[in-house]
């Protein structure tokens, strides 16, 4: 499966993750899949700087910024990898497919996850 092909699928799935259940994401982990997302699919940061008054929107340019030129591949590589090890953090006691499969009324999140589980 190529980068792409699972690079689209995580972010289907991050974006589709039930709100609750034993997946949760940090603001931080939030944040760094926003950041990563933005470079993968926009490239270098291409708006102004958000007001200091303006907390969440300047926070997402910061963390998106401080990619700087990192290539467009490499970051789906990386938001790629941070969903991964997510995953493999939960896998330790949920068998995520299962619970998706179970608890969610997302019949696509399912099939997203076994094909971003695919390499």
């Amino acid at each position: 499966m190529s980068v792409e092909d699972r690079f689209e699928a995580a972010v289907y799935i991050v974006q589709n993750l039930p709100k609750e259940g034993p997946v949760k994401t940090s603001n931080d982990r939030r944040l760094n899949f926003y950041s990563l997302y933005k470079q993968a699919t926009i490239g270098k940061v291409n708006t102004e700087q958000p007001s200091f008054f303006h907390f969440v929107e300047r926070s997402k340019w910061d963390a998106w910024n401080a990619l700087g030129d990192m290539p467009r591949e490499e970051a789906k590589e990386k938001y790629v990898e941070a969903l991964q090890s997510m995953f493999d953090e939960v896998a330790k006691t949920v068998d995520v497919l299962k619970w998706l499969t179970d608890s969610n009324k997302d019949p696509e999140l399912p099939k997203k996850f076994a094909l971003f589980m695919k390499t």
